[in-house]
């Protein structure tokens, strides 16, 4: 059924859907940023069951006020099972670390032990400094021709490297392979092996 909504009518809807969402989010303790985005879930959910409305039911704002509060109910019930599934609850960067540490947790986590490390990538500038010098070392060792090689493969992907004369595809790899063997005699094997870990 079409519903012809007067101004006052949307603006009763939009004014329902705005304080369910901040009762919803106070409710589950979520970030003041989500809100509005609470605020539009309920508020689609509401426009999407509008046709059932049924003017000689009730007024508009307890249609909304009921269509509200179980999308709210839905929501939470959803949010819940998320936390549940994540062992209990969201936690913030911004939270205090410990009852006798106040520095907020992001404070007191180590590059070593963040989402870089997770990957198997180079977490603190120490170690990025030394692998930038292994490199170098390994790269100055090598003949003209294969650090020409290493410095275009820095840039550009094989095919592109055969359309540009440095050989046939299988050349190109043969010479990869014997490079790694070479770089890794000069210290580069274990950084390899972390990229492949990742």
């Amino acid at each position: 059924m079409q519903i012809k909504l007067s101004p006052d009518d949307i603006e009763t809807i939009i004014s329902e859907a705005n304080t369910a969402a901040r009762r919803l989010r106070r409710r589950l303790g979520l970030p003041a940023c989500d809100r509005e985005d609470l605020g539009q879930d309920l508020l689609i959910d509401l426009l999407r069951r509008l046709p059932a409305f049924d003017p000689t039911r009730g007024s508009l704002g307890a249609f909304a006020g009921l269509v509200l509060r179980n999308q709210s109910s839905r929501i939470a019930i959803r949010i819940m099972r998320e936390r549940k599934a994540q062992g209990g609850g969201l936690l913030s960067l911004d939270a205090p670390s410990g009852p006798e540490d106040q520095r907020p947790l992001a404070e007191t986590i180590g590059e070593d032990e963040g989402l870089s490390a997770w990957h198997g990538q180079v977490t603190t500038a120490h170690a990025t400094t030394e692998q930038y010098q292994a490199v170098q070392t390994g790269i100055s060792r090598l003949p003209p021709e294969d650090r020409r090689l290493c410095a275009a493969l820095a840039h550009r992907p094989i095919s592109m490297l055969v359309s540009e004369g440095f050989g046939s595809r299988s050349t190109l790899y043969r010479r990869l392979a014997d490079l790694r063997h070479v770089l890794t005699a000069h210290g580069l094997g274990p950084s390899w092996d972390n990229v492949a870990a990742a």
